[in-house]
């Protein structure tokens, strides 16, 4: 579970595990308290009181059954764990794909890949509902970021070749970004990064509607058991590929 965490992290999945021990009565920490521990660091404290609409909740429903489809299918992907529709922290839902192994540099392919996941939402709020909502925004913003980093910062425009077109102005401060270039070629950049935002939604939109009836199936069973385990979603996955 813990892939990638920082020893604060660590510290804090320790402490939240070990609270919620306490408030069963038990002797030791289990694995049961160890998993949420994990999602109430990495994604947030459940939000159950929260009061939120049908036409809400199937919208989430449909919103991370399009995030957890794409990224099954997108192969550099990690597999997913945990899908589902209670809010947590800031969010109506989520999608927790876990790492198997840490890793010290990610390729293009799996950038792009990234950014089709982030944008498997709003592709499925469009394809099933015939409208879209803010609880992309996010998602959109993450996406825009890593897609202006990879045609700016890491070389892998086709158009505007290698070079890197901005800088970190202080990584140890805001982490704001300078672009070191004319501003045509700022322009040019722009371009490029709204290209590639649009082409990984069309392979977000072309995997959704290939896999139409499975993103049907995971989103009736969000909306009627609200969490689906990875096991669980891998069995409609499997059935689909029968």
């Amino acid at each position: 579970f813990t892939v990638g965490f920082t020893g604060a992290d660590l510290e804090n999945l320790t402490n939240e595990a070990a609270l919620l021990a306490a408030r069963k009565n038990r002797k030791a920490i289990t694995m049961e308290d160890i998993e949420e521990a994990t999602l109430k660091v990495a994604v947030g404290p459940e939000k159950r009181s929260h009061v939120i609409t049908e036409k809400e909740r199937r919208l989430t429903a449909y919103h991370e059954s399009g995030h957890a489809i794409v990224t099954y299918y997108c192969p550099d992907q990690d597999k997913v764990h945990q899908v589902s529709i209670v809010p947590r922290g800031w969010a109506g839902g989520f999608t927790l794909a876990l790492p198997e192994k840490d890793i010290s540099y990610q390729t293009k392919k799996w950038m792009e890949e990234e950014i089709a996941v982030l944008l498997g939402g709003r592709v499925a709020e469009a394809l099933v509902l015939d409208d879209i909502s803010t609880g992309a925004s996010n998602d959109i913003e993450r996406a825009t970021e890593l897609a202006r980093k990879m045609v700016t910062q890491y070389g892998m425009s086709d158009k505007l070749g290698l070079m890197a077109l901005s800088t970190v102005s202080n990584p140890y401060l805001d982490g704001s970004t300078m672009m070191n270039c004319a501003d045509s070629t700022s322009s040019a950049a722009d371009e490029e990064i709204h290209k590639l935002l649009m082409d990984c939604y069309e392979d977000a939109k072309r995997l959704l509607t290939e896999h139409r009836a499975l993103l049907d199936e995971i989103a009736m069973y969000l909306l009627t058991k609200e969490t689906i385990t990875g096991d669980e979603f891998m069995t409609y996955v499997n059935a689909e590929n029968k």
